[in-house]
């Protein structure tokens, strides 16, 4: 198989082209040279923003299997590249998102609920939201409904992380001491571990799908606890989970999400929209998940070996502030067990 990825040298994108390198695929690379891609592609530079940025992609000999496009701002630079390539590549995979569904998502939402209005295909930056539901337009008016393939994925991890989530708990748990776990412990999680991701979408190619896809994890894959006790024992750390009432953290002022990333509390608007979505039908088209501690220790191993990068510039910081979680914690005396385990212990 002949790939084609805009971007590919961070996160998602360097994923699959990884795993489309395992495969044996020929990998080809379109980026804007800031960074390495991985050992093994042909690399094309261009910054697809600026005027006569695909130029490099126009004037490249052959045609490809697939595409695959993680853009995440203005939806014309998805139009422009899926325009050039309709006539050049067989299918058109768009990473986007399920923030593309209207606000509020009820619990358990599957792929045929509303999405927003005010996208367009040709507009410039405007939100995360109607990027990428122009993202998708984009994509769906060059190469039909029949030729793309829609991921709308929700939270991703694992290694290469540029967003600075579970990164951020990995280096907190492995500061050691107290640590404001919320809760509750088995508060139900959805993610998809990014190289999970990666394979779901190389087969999605081969198997020449269409439509879209909410492209996350199944609901309980993980909870809050079994992905914080992965992380005591990744680092190796005596840090000592204490898990505090979610009214205790939202009355602190603290933000689910940001401060406290990954988590929201049970029952909101924000839980059924982050953590609840129905994933059957990428389940059934060949979702496989790896264990939550494969995703936590290999992030790990890879924040330590020193190549890890920049967190994006374009994406909000992440974490609490020390003296916040101290002051909680001092306040609050948070459970270190009964509602929680301390030093790790528990489900996993």
């Amino acid at each position: 198989m002949r790939l084609l990825l805009l971007g590919g040298t961070e996160f998602a994108g360097r994923a699959v082209a990884e795993a489309a390198l395992g495969r044996g695929w020929e990998v080809t690379v379109f980026h804007r040279g800031h960074h390495e891609p991985p050992a093994g592609v042909r690399s094309l530079h261009g910054d697809r923003t600026a005027p006569d940025g695909l130029a490099a992609l126009a004037g490249a000999e052959g045609a490809w299997d697939a595409v695959v496009d993680t853009w995440s701002a203005a939806p014309y630079a998805v139009r422009d590249a899926a325009r050039l390539l309709r006539d050049r590549v067989r299918r058109y995979v768009y990473v986007s998102s399920i923030s593309v569904y209207t606000w509020p998502r009820p619990a358990g939402y599957a792929e045929d609920v509303p999405v927003v209005d005010g996208a367009s295909a040709d507009a410039g930056q405007s939100d995360y939201a109607r990027d990428k539901r122009g993202g998708e337009l984009a994509a769906v008016e060059a190469f039909g409904a029949d030729r793309s393939v829609l991921v709308r994925s929700g939270l991703i991890l694992g290694p290469y992380e540029n967003v600075g989530r579970l990164p951020w708990w990995l280096g907190r748990i492995a500061r050691g001491g107290p640590v404001l776990a919320p809760g509750p412990r088995d508060l139900p999680l959805q993610y998809v571990d990014v190289r999970d991701l990666a394979e779901w979408v190389l087969g999605a190619v081969e198997r020449e799908s269409s439509g879209p896809y909410n492209l996350i994890g199944p609901q309980g894959h993980a909870t809050m606890g079994t992905l914080l006790d992965a992380c005591v024992r990744a680092t190796g750390n005596a840090a000592e989970l204490r898990w505090t009432d979610p009214e205790v953290i939202l009355e602190a002022g603290i933000e689910p999400w940001v401060q406290l990333p990954v988590w929201v509390p049970p029952g909101s608007d924000m839980h059924d929209a982050l953590h609840s979505a129905d994933v059957s039908r990428a389940l059934a088209t060949g979702l496989e998940c790896r264990p939550v501690a494969d995703t936590v220790t290999d992030t790990w191993r890879w924040l330590q070996d020193g190549r890890n990068r920049p967190l994006r510039p374009d994406r909000t910081g992440h974490g609490l502030d020390p003296e916040v979680e101290a002051k909680v914690l001092a306040a609050s005396g948070g459970a270190s067990a009964g509602g929680g385990a301390g030093r790790g212990g528990g489900a996993s």
